[in-house]
């Protein structure tokens, strides 16, 4: 299969792109580096990137950002980075990507433990992960040519850790090995509309 992965060069996309690589042709996608550059929060940029790649068999997303910070001093604005940016981002990379992936191609979009699970300063985070949630079931009723639309929502993972293990007190780290499978199982399972939550 010939896979796009948006953010590959990330601390979770090397992985996912490194073990995907092995039996798969890999295309690097991201703001600042890769094999293509994309703006997620431009769907212009999203559709002319899409539209350079022929033949392209799974689009894999691991973006977007959202303002962490305490409730009581998001602005309306900062709301607005993370509905831009990781929802809107991802929803419209489904809308452009199905034009644009062969017949029973997939997408795979990313979002995490917040929108079960959230921790302090993580409102707005954890508004777009639920967002996302009710979109891939939702899309999965719709979506034609025998695309399939799933989500990975992870806890924090292993090699990140270090970083943010003070925002999450008491979760267990997951392991990579375990985070490369939840990808591996969304591009190469049959699953459509799934949440394929990882936690632990």
């Amino acid at each position: 299969m010939k896979i796009l992965i948006i953010g590959g060069n990330g601390t979770i996309g090397r992985k996912v792109s490194s073990h995907l690589n092995e039996k798969h042709e890999v295309l690097i996608a991201g703001r600042t580096s890769g094999d293509y550059l994309v703006d997620l929060t431009d769907i212009n940029s999203i559709r002319s990137t899409l539209a350079s790649i022929p033949s392209l068999d799974s689009i894999i997303c691991i973006a977007g950002e959202a303002k962490w910070d305490d409730f009581k001093d998001l602005s309306e604005e900062d709301f607005y980075i993370g509905i831009r940016s990781k929802l809107m981002g991802q929803v419209n990379l489904v809308r452009v990507g199905q034009d644009y992936l062969k017949s029973k191609g997939s997408i795979t979009l990313s979002t995490g433990i917040l929108a079960d699970d959230p921790v302090i300063k993580t409102t707005s985070a954890a508004m777009v992960n639920g967002g996302l949630h009710s979109f891939v079931m939702a899309i999965a009723l719709e979506i034609e040519n025998e695309l399939r639309v799933n989500v990975v929502s992870l806890g924090v993972v292993e090699d990140a850790y270090e970083k943010y293990k003070g925002f999450f007190p008491g979760h267990n780290p997951v392991p990579m090995n375990k985070v490369v499978n939840a990808y591996v199982r969304s591009v190469e399972g049959r699953g459509n509309g799934e949440i394929i939550r990882v936690y632990e």
